[in-house]
């Protein structure tokens, strides 16, 4: 009951953090210390919960993506826009099969996530004060394949546990020329394939492993990252309209201070 309790837990703080550009794995790392989920399971665990929260943006562009599954001849819309979004996850997928091994082992801890919480924060106030009015692309379907492959090379970023995904993808896009909403809206398009492979990864590594309590706690997981994401996804391109992206910078400097210093205090340890 008790690895239920916190697959709970877990499952809320990732649909919370998985779309806002903060870190959902580096949240799930410092909630995971500090609730006790560490270990080889929970490692797969933050992993693959994430697709419950991708499944969430699945469902609200439903139309958009349906849309697009019946323009998929090469030239038409439907084409052009997956074919964006597999050349920008190229590499980050070659990479993160490159380094998973390394990253596994030495960059899921409290205190490099907070180092990544910082530099992130940093990148995103000076790429917003000098790129966030000067877009020239304010849709995401007017991205050109070198423009989706050069997000795509930023997202490599957030292999480094702490970086975040959307940050990544979002900071890439500002500098491309994409206004910050209709970056975030191909940060959440290009979550699907990203997320998709990265959980299909995990799942054919461990599923001969886990137990059915292992299993009933992914399950539970999964389902409140999909509810908890549904809910933020749409708040966030909401609140993109009309505010900008610098109180995400400033909270993310706050956690990873505040981290930095209970780590150096040894005001908690480092699992």
């Amino acid at each position: 009951m008790e690895l239920l309790v916190k697959a709970f837990i877990m499952g809320i703080v990732e649909g919370l953090t998985e779309f806002i550009p903060v870190s959902s794995t580096g949240h799930l790392i410092l909630v995971g210390n500090f609730i006790n989920f560490t270990g080889k399971f929970a490692t797969m665990f933050e992993i693959v919960i994430q697709l419950g929260a991708i499944l969430a943006v699945v469902y609200y562009f439903r139309e958009k993506i349906f849309s697009s599954f019946k323009a998929l001849r090469p030239g038409e819309w439907g084409f052009n826009l997956w074919y964006k979004m597999f050349i920008a996850v190229l590499p980050a997928g070659i990479i993160g099969v490159l380094t998973h091994h390394y990253i596994e082992e030495h960059l899921f801890s409290p205190f490099t996530v907070s180092i990544a919480l910082i530099v992130g924060a940093i990148l995103m106030i000076v790429v917003e004060d000098i790129f966030g009015k000067r877009y020239r692309i304010d849709n995401m379907d007017k991205v050109n394949t070198a423009e989706a492959f050069l997000i795509g090379i930023f997202q490599v970023m957030s292999l480094f546990p702490g970086m975040s995904r959307s940050a990544s993808t979002i900071i890439g896009g500002m500098l491309v020329g994409l206004s910050v909403r209709a970056a975030a809206e191909f940060s959440f398009f290009l979550a699907i394939p990203t997320m998709f492979a990265a959980t299909g990864f995990e799942l054919l590594k461990n599923i001969t492993a886990m137990s059915l309590l292992e299993w009933e706690a992914l399950i539970v997981g999964f389902i409140t990252s999909f509810i908890s994401a549904l809910i933020v996804v749409d708040k966030f391109l909401t609140y993109l309209r009309r505010h900008a992206l610098k109180p995400f910078a400033y909270y993310r400097l706050g956690v990873g201070i505040l981290m930095l210093f209970l780590i150096t205090q040894k005001l908690i340890t480092i699992k």
